[in-house]
C-alpha cells in the first residue's frame, strides 16, 4: 500500500502543483496530493509549462481546497510555504507535518519556476524519502 502524502500551500497553484507531480514521478510507493489554505482555484500557466517540459504533467492536478483533502488519512504532510505552516489544519490520526519552504514563483519569470521545480526535485524529494522510510 503507498504512503500518501498531501503537499500544502497557499494557493495551490505553483509550489504544492510541481509538489505533488515530483513527488508522484520520482518517489515509487508514494501517492502525492497537493492542497492549498487558500486555493486560487487554477494552475498557474507556468507551473503547468515547467511540469509539461518536464514530462510531470498530468491532467488531473488541479488546484484544490483543504476541505476536499482533509479527511484523507496522510502518512506526511509537508507545507511549502510559511503562510500554509502557520495556519495548517491538525489533521486526523497526528499526521506528522513537516516544513521545507519555497520561495513563490507566482508572478516571475518562468527561470523562477525551473528553479522551483529543480529545488524541490532535489531537496524535498529525499527528505520526504527519509521521513517516510522508503
Amino acid at each position: 500500500m503507498n504512503k500518501k502524502v498531501l503537499i500544502l500551500c497557499t494557493g495551490n497553484s505553483c509550489r504544492s502543483i510541481i509538489g505533488e507531480a515530483v513527488l508522484n514521478k520520482y518517489l515509487d510507493g508514494v501517492d502525492a496530493m497537493s492542497s492549498g489554505v487558500k486555493a486560487s482555484g487554477k494552475v498557474n500557466p507556468n507551473a503547468k509549462k515547467v511540469l509539461e517540459a518536464n514530462g510531470l504533467w498530468r491532467d488531473d492536478y488541479h488546484s484544490k481546497t483543504l476541505d476536499k483533502v482533509i479527511d484523507i488519512e496522510f502518512d506526511l504532510v509537508v507545507t511549502v510555504c510559511d503562510n500554509a505552516m502557520e495556519s495548517c489544519p491538525i489533521f486526523p490520526k497526528n499526521t506528522k507535518v513537516i516544513h521545507i519552504g519555497y520561495e513563490d514563483p507566482d508572478g516571475k519569470e518562468y527561470s523562477a519556476f525551473e528553479k522551483t521545480l529543480k529545488l524541490i526535485k532535489f531537496e524535498l524529494t529525499p527528505i520526504v524519502r527519509m521521513e517516510l522510510g522508503l
